[in-house]
């Protein structure tokens, strides 16, 4: 098994076609061929299955799958390093941020990166915090912002903001803006909530339990786009952090207002794993984005946002 095995084997399994992934790598059809079967016999097992429509992977092919990202992923990140130690501090970083956090950060992180350190080529990875978590752990990215993180074994973390949830709603309802609103009144309407799996979603079921109220749950969305979405076409009431929906509350596409009795909030940590080593690169990588998240809370654009990195 060899880096180009690998390689044809990952081209061939994204795109189910020998005749497409042999344009793609610029080889012949007999040599990408050649490669699998290479890779196959190695393995000593088939890893497709040809058909007339294309190649399908069999289960030793959906088993090898990930395998062969990481590790074509764990070349990238050598290759990159080493060169860059040539010159200086280089190499890939691959960061994980929340979709609440990906527009406010990502531009100002880059550029700060760009400035300070060329030679770093940063790759930016969205999820939710479960998912991040779980790159993380794996090796598939090398540093995240998460909340409800605290009991995760192989990852240290960092405590940067509080932020609380907030109501928001259509501009079509006539609930006051700047004002809480409490959870019973929350109650009151159709809501859309994420998914079960999601941190927030927990959150407020817990919330719901402890005062044994029952929400009329019109949706639940798995992304954080299409909960804005349902909210702003009208189908219903939401919870989200401010940060998510700052422009629309500024427009005043969407009205919002913290939720109370109870309150809730959520903190915002950074997460390194402590079961392996981090090159010099990653840290820099790291300290800049931190001082992105402290700079955007500072300057209000992180909304409602609470720093608490002492001094």
């Amino acid at each position: 098994m060899d880096f180009k095995q690998l390689k044809t084997f990952l081209t061939v399994f994204d795109t189910g076609n020998i005749t497409r992934a042999a344009e793609i790598l610029h080889l012949v059809q007999p040599a990408v061929s050649r490669q699998i079967k290479l890779l196959e016999e190695d393995l000593g097992t088939p890893l497709f299955e040809r058909q007339r429509h294309g190649m399908v992977p069999t289960e030793a092919g959906r088993m090898l799958v990930d395998y062969a990202r990481r590790s074509m992923l764990e070349l990238d990140r050598a290759r990159a390093e080493i060169v860059g130690a040539k010159n200086g501090i280089g190499g890939i970083v691959t960061l994980g941020l929340l979709p609440s956090t990906i527009d406010v950060l990502s531009g100002p992180l880059l550029s700060s990166i760009a400035a300070k350190y060329p030679g770093i080529r940063l790759r930016l990875a969205m999820g939710y915090a479960g998912t991040l978590a779980k790159w993380l752990e794996s090796g598939e990215i090398d540093a995240a912002l998460l909340y409800g993180a605290e009991h995760l074994p192989n990852i240290d973390i960092k405590p940067l903001v509080e932020e609380p949830l907030w109501v928001v709603w259509p501009k079509s309802y006539k609930l006051k803006a700047g004002k809480t609103v409490s959870l019973k009144e929350f109650a009151k309407h159709p809501v859309i909530l994420p998914s079960t799996s999601h941190g927030i979603r927990a959150l407020m079921d817990h919330a719901c339990a402890v005062a044994d109220i029952q929400l009329e749950i019109a949706a639940e969305a798995n992304a954080l786009s299409v909960q804005r979405s349902l909210v702003i076409n009208g189908h219903g009431l939401s919870i989200l952090p401010p940060l998510a929906v700052t422009e629309d509350l500024k427009s005043k596409q969407l009205g919002g207002a913290p939720l109370s009795s109870p309150s809730i909030s959520r903190t915002i940590v950074l997460a390194t794993p402590n079961n392996r080593p981090s090159g010099q690169h990653v840290q820099c990588a790291v300290d800049l984005l931190t001082e992105c998240v402290k700079e955007s809370v500072v300057t209000g654009k992180w909304l409602e946002g609470r720093w608490l990195v002492p001094n």
